[in-house]
């Protein structure tokens, strides 16, 4: 939205006045500037345009008013398509005498309000360079425009001039030098300008770092190692990724041997369309997300059959693919007629790695080879992850976002108010993101990954002062998880005392509600469905199947799973056998030993985890769901240790019949005005249905189907004791989308208001939005 504002000392605009407009927005690493030259001079207006740190201030003198509203008009009408401007000042100031119009050089001030553009998908006009034998670009990995090629991971600081970002070690020939001067050029004051003669050059190098070839021979020679299943490590935009044929099941299986990825999902990269077509299916919305800038990994239905390598998903029912982002992408499927594993170059549970060094020692011993360039990465940055939500009835569809990095970060999110002071939120400890808020913008960072890790540690702990630097927000407020050993909680601690700022804690699942309202914009209270796998309580122990009615500020807690120990604590997450032990014993004691599932985990391993409930060691109390969709899937036998976060959830979700409509009935008890969602019927039926040999398919939907009907149910109940019509659906187990789409429906036909997140995740990484949001509140 434009805020103009026109002003004359005279109380009218005269004739050969001079007009200075400050812009704010997106309007830096767009090719504005460029722009705005382009049209003064074809207007015929003289002057002057320039970047700052708060954004781009124009001079210019016209003839009379006419003129002024038109260049105004034309600016907003005729922007760069990656442009975004969010406010526009105008103010007579006093007539110069300029004879022409010119690019000046950019100031700095303290104050920074420009917005950054996140890194862009190489665009339709260099691609053409790229493949034109004519072109003397012809080829180059690294070719980019003022519309497209690095910004976010590369800039250092603002204002975004060269100097400013990591491609100012390299110094321009008389050819590109002559294109950044030329206003015609579509290069005209494109930082990261380059050619074969000056710029970046990519090298393919053996795992010891050896360099076996140059660009363009390297690349030619990395698709040939592809083709034979060699794993190929290449530096990307935001970091290193690890690719490998998706068709070929050997590599892949060497591949996940090599990195210790046992099961969890590969992401996947097709040349085109036509080639996702294959083995996927997609519609319109998510044919959009593909080809967008953002290049994101889109979650898509596979085809059936299909001729992906088992491997690569298992018996996932979707694939994850994206289109190539950047030139080297684009080259490399030059010569390729197969999709490829596009993978983060990482050690299991570390984040992506994005330093030369580090990634050559770390992954000598899962890749084969290295294509590597010498252009730095400031920043790391990982591929966003997303998919489309679409209602049962067809009416309402949406961007779900699962992972939020490259291609959206760091665009912030606006508020439709502004923030009382600045504010740090530092997120949560799993899938951690943080976030500075200043007027009405909330700056939310790149996937930080999970903070058990010391490399995402010292990549939190980098990439504050980075933001703080880029956007110019220097925090009074922290905002911090109240678990008191989260590494974050633990951080802003630490940060405030030795800062002498204002700490506020805030309770995991109310963040995680207010994180929805906030997108939604909404500030009167909601009932919150709050579904995840743990948060810290305000009665100490682990929450996770929460009802509450909140707002911005306050929330209270109406209902929750039924409490049950969670033996081993943290050590159930990954062992989804030990919580399906707690609700078996609680159900059957003793009766527990006499079950298959005993006889399949091992008597005396079970005994052991009985022996912890029934002493009370190490057991703490949770109402946690997604340790209830865990310990199901651990009774089906479909995942008793898993192997990455989430997996047994997964699973429970993908085995089941998607036509089944019968469903278990958890039972609702009112204590006190709570109600305490009773799961132990549920849990029988289940080991019933085993019993008769019911398929796990079937068991799956009716558990599912079962959850839905007790949301619906409370809510019904709520609205009718609250007067509240809204829900808002937030937490990491609505990342389930069956589940998802028939709560969404199901409170729909009854005329509920529903919210569902999409430009922040359900999960974790969306938590630091509700964190500086009710902190924000708090301070009133």
């Amino acid at each position: 939205m434009i805020k103009l504002n026109i002003k004359s000392r005279r109380g009218k605009i005269t004739t050969k006045d001079a007009y200075r407009i400050f812009i704010q927005g997106t309007v830096q690493g767009v090719g504005f500037r460029p722009f705005i030259y382009r049209l003064a001079r074809r207007m015929h207006l003289t002057g002057w345009v320039e970047n700052t740190s708060q954004g781009v201030i124009i001079e210019v003198e016209a003839e009379n008013k006419d003129k002024i509203y038109e260049f105004i008009s034309r600016i907003y009408e005729e922007k760069p398509k990656t442009a975004h401007i969010e406010y526009l000042n105008v103010q007579p100031i006093e007539f110069k005498g300029y004879e022409e119009f010119e690019i000046r050089e950019s100031t700095v001030s303290a104050d920074k309000k420009v917005l950054i553009l996140p890194d862009l998908t190489v665009c339709s006009q260099c691609l053409e360079e790229l493949f034109n034998p004519k072109d003397r670009r012809y080829l180059y990995p690294f070719i980019n425009c003022t519309q497209c090629g690095p910004r976010f991971t590369i800039i250092k600081d603002v204002p975004y001039d060269r100097e400013n970002t990591t491609m100012a070690e390299f110094q321009m020939c008389s050819k590109c030098e002559k294109e950044y001067n030329d206003p015609e050029s579509r290069r005209f004051h494109a930082q990261p300008n380059a050619c074969w003669d000056c710029g970046p050059q990519l090298q393919l190098m053996d795992k010891t770092g050896n360099i076996k070839s140059q660009a363009p021979q390297a690349i030619s020679e990395a698709v040939e190692l592809l083709k034979q299943g060699n794993i190929l490590a290449l530096k990307s935009l935001g970091g290193y990724q690890i690719a490998v044929d998706a068709l070929n099941e050997e590599a892949v299986r060497k591949l996940r041997q090599r990195k210790k990825r046992i099961h969890k999902p590969f992401a996947l990269m097709a040349r085109d369309l036509k080639m996702i077509l294959q083995y996927a299916i997609f519609n319109e919305q998510e044919k959009e997300l593909l080809l967008s800038n953002q290049r994101p990994i889109v979650l898509l239905r596979k085809k059936q059959p299909c001729e992906i390598a088992p491997l690569v998903v298992e018996d996932n029912k979707y694939l994850g693919f994206m289109l190539p982002y950047t030139p080297v992408h684009y080259l490399i499927f030059k010569d390729l007629d197969r999709p490829l594993v596009m993978t983060s170059g990482n050690i299991t549970e570390e984040p992506i790695y994005y330093k030369d060094q580090e990634a050559l020692e770390k992954l000598k011993d899962i890749v084969d080879c290295f294509l590597i360039h010498n252009r730095e990465i400031h920043i790391r940055c990982d591929d966003s992850v997303t998919r489309v939500f679409i209602s049962l009835d067809g009416k309402f569809s949406k961007e779900y976002i699962i992972r939020r990095a490259r291609g959206y970060v760091p665009k912030p999110l606006t508020l439709s108010y502004n923030v009382k002071h600045p504010i740090l939120a530092v997120g949560a400890q799993l899938k951690n993101t943080f976030a500075l808020a200043k007027d009405n913008h909330v700056f939310i960072s790149h996937h930080i990954g999970d903070l058990d890790n010391f490399s995402a540690v010292t990549a939190f702990e980098n990439s504050i002062p980075h933001f703080e630097k880029l956007f110019g927000i220097y925090p009074e407020i922290i905002a911090c998880d109240l678990h008191p050993e989260y590494y974050c909680s633990r951080y802003a601690r630490k940060l405030a005392e030795e800062k002498g700022k204002k700490l506020v804690g805030v309770q995991h699942h109310h963040a995680h509600i207010v994180s929805c309202m906030a997108e939604n914009n909404i500030e009167e209270k909601v009932i919150g469905i709050a579904l995840d796998g743990t948060g810290f309580g305000d009665d100490g122990t682990i929450w996770g199947g929460e009802i509450l009615i909140a707002d911005l500020k306050q929330f209270q807690r109406v209902g929750h799973l039924q409490y049950v120990p969670q033996p081993g604590g943290d050590s159930a997450v990954k062992n989804p056998w030990q919580m399906a032990v707690s609700w078996l014993y609680k159900i059957l004691e003793d009766e527990i030993f006499n079950l298959e599932f005993t006889k399949r985990i091992g008597k005396e391993r079970v005994e052991s985890v009985v022996s912890m409930i029934k002493n009370n060691v190490n057991s703490p109390l949770t109402s946690s769901m997604g340790r209830l969709f865990a310990g199901v899937s651990s009774i089906l036998g479909l995942c008793d240790t898993a192997s990455f976060h989430a997996e047994a959830e997964m699973k429970l979700e993908q085995i089941q019949d998607e036509y089944c409509r019968e469903c278990y009935r958890f039972h609702l008890k009112e204590e006190e005005n709570m109600f305490i969602i009773i799961a132990e019927e549920v849990i029988k039926h289940i080991l019933q249905d085993l019993k008769n040999s019911v398929p796990i398919t079937r068991i799956s939907a009716k558990f599912h189907n079962g959850v839905v009907e007790m949301v619906y149910q409370i809510c019904i109940k709520l609205r009718r004791r609250f007067k509240i019509n809204k829900v808002c659906l937030s937490g990491g187990v609505f990342q389930n989308i069956f589940l998802l789409t028939r709560i969404y429906q199901r409170l729909k036909d009854r005329n509920f208001e529903v919210y569902i997140q999409g430009k922040v995740p359900a999960n974790d990484g969306g938590i630091c939005l509700g964190q500086a949001v009710i902190a924000n509140s708090l301070l009133e």
